[in-house]
C-alpha cells in the first residue's frame, strides 16, 4: 500500500511574515524615477538646460547627505536605495529653472540631513523631505522662489506671473490657454508645469502598483470641487485651478509617500480630501496664491492621527467596554 509524499516543509513552524512582497525600496524608487522622467524632460523642453543642471546638482547633493549622514550617525549606508535620489528630483521640481545652485544644495542638505535623518531615516520622517526643503527655501529666500523668479517658456524667456499668481491679482487677461496648461507651457517650478507629463507618470505608477488612485482622485477632485463653488460656478475656473500649479506633481508623487502618508485605504482618501480642502482655501483666501506644499505637510503632520482612527480592529480583539 504507497504511503503518502509529504513535503519537508509542510510542518515547518516559523515567525511572521508569512507572505513577503518580491518589492524592494530600490525597485520602488526606480519606479518613481522612472515615472518623474517625463515630467524632467518636459521641464528641460521648456525651461532649457538650465532644469537638468539644477536637478543634477539636487540630486548630487542629496545623495552626498545620505552618505555624510549615515556615516555621522554610525549607519548602514544605504545609498543604493534610491531613495535620496528621489528626493533630490522632487526638491528640484519644486524650484524655479533660475534658482541659485547654492540654493538649491542648501535644500538637498536640508531635505536629507533635517527632514529625514533627524527623525530616523527612510520610513520614520514624518513630512515629505522635499516639500519640507521647498517651504524652507520659501521661508528663507521668497524672491528668489516666486515672482521674477519664474520664466516664460521659450527662447526669449522673460520674467513672468505663474498662471495662479495671474489668476489671484485678477489678470485673466494675461492667462495662458487651458491647452497650454496641460502640456506644461507657462511660467512655473521645473518639474509642476506640465499636467500631460505628470499624469503620464502617474498612470505608469498606477500600473506598476506603487501607488493607488485613492489620495490622488480625492485630491484633485476635492479642489475641482471647491474651486467650482468658490469660483462663482465657474468651470474654466475649477479648471484652471487643477491643471496651474502643483496640484499634479503634489497629488500624485508627493500626497503618496509610503513614510508621512495613512496607511489604510480610508485613511488615504481623508489625506486626499483635507489637502485638497486646504489647498484650495489657501489659493483663495491666503496671501500665497499656491497652497499644494504646504497642504500636504499639514495632512502629513495629521497622517498619525488619522492612521489612528482608520486602522481596521485586530483579528480577534476584543471591544472595549464603555
Amino acid at each position: 500500500m504507497g504511503g503518502i509524499m509529504l513535503d519537508s516543509t509542510m510542518f515547518r513552524v516559523t515567525s511572521s511574515p508569512h507572505i513577503r512582497s518580491g518589492e524592494t525600496t530600490q525597485r520602488i524608487m526606480l519606479d518613481v524615477i522612472i515615472a518623474l522622467l517625463p515630467a524632467l524632460f518636459a521641464g528641460i523642453y521648456y525651461f532649457g538646460m538650465r532644469s537638468l543642471i539644477v536637478t543634477l546638482v539636487s540630486v548630487v547633493f542629496a545623495v552626498a547627505a545620505e552618505v555624510a549622514m549615515q556615516k555621522i550617525l554610525k549607519r548602514p549606508v544605504t545609498v543604493n536605495d534610491l531613495s535620496a535620489v528621489v528626493t533630490g528630483i522632487l526638491l528640484a521640481f519644486n524650484v524655479p529653472s533660475t534658482a541659485p545652485l547654492w540654493m538649491v544644495a542648501i535644500g538637498s542638505i536640508f531635505a536629507i540631513a533635517v527632514a529625514k535623518h533627524c527623525f530616523g531615516g527612510l520610513g520614520h520622517n514624518f513630512i515629505n523631505p522635499a516639500l519640507a526643503a521647498r517651504a524652507m527655501l520659501l521661508a528663507s529666500w521668497p524672491v528668489r522662489m516666486t515672482s521674477s523668479a519664474f520664466l516664460t517658456p521659450g527662447a526669449d524667456a522673460v520674467s513672468s506671473a505663474t498662471p495662479l499668481a495671474a489668476l489671484s491679482s485678477g489678470a485673466l487677461d494675461t492667462l495662458p490657454s487651458i491647452m497650454d496648461l496641460f502640456v506644461g507651457n507657462v511660467a512655473g517650478c521645473i518639474g509642476e508645469t506640465s499636467a500631460l507629463a505628470l499624469l503620464i507618470g502617474g498612470l505608469y505608477l498606477v500600473y506598476r502598483g506603487v501607488i493607488s488612485l485613492r489620495t490622488p482622485v480625492a485630491y484633485i477632485g476635492t479642489v475641482a470641487i471647491l474651486s467650482f463653488i468658490l469660483g462663482g460656478f465657474d468651470p474654466y475656473i475649477a479648471i484652471y485651478h487643477v491643471l496651474a500649479g502643483g496640484l499634479f506633481l503634489g497629488a500624485i508623487f508627493m500626497a503618496t509617500d509610503y513614510s508621512s502618508s495613512p496607511m489604510t485605504a480610508k485613511g488615504q482618501i481623508i489625506m486626499g480630501l483635507g489637502a485638497g480642502i486646504l489647498t484650495t482655501l489657501i489659493r483663495f483666501y491666503g496671501a500665497y496664491p499656491e497652497g499644494v506644499s504646504y497642504s500636504i505637510l499639514l495632512m502629513n503632520v495629521a497622517t498619525p492621527l488619522i492612521d489612528r482612527f482608520t486602522m481596521p480592529k485586530k483579528f480577534g480583539e476584543v471591544k472595549k467596554s464603555a
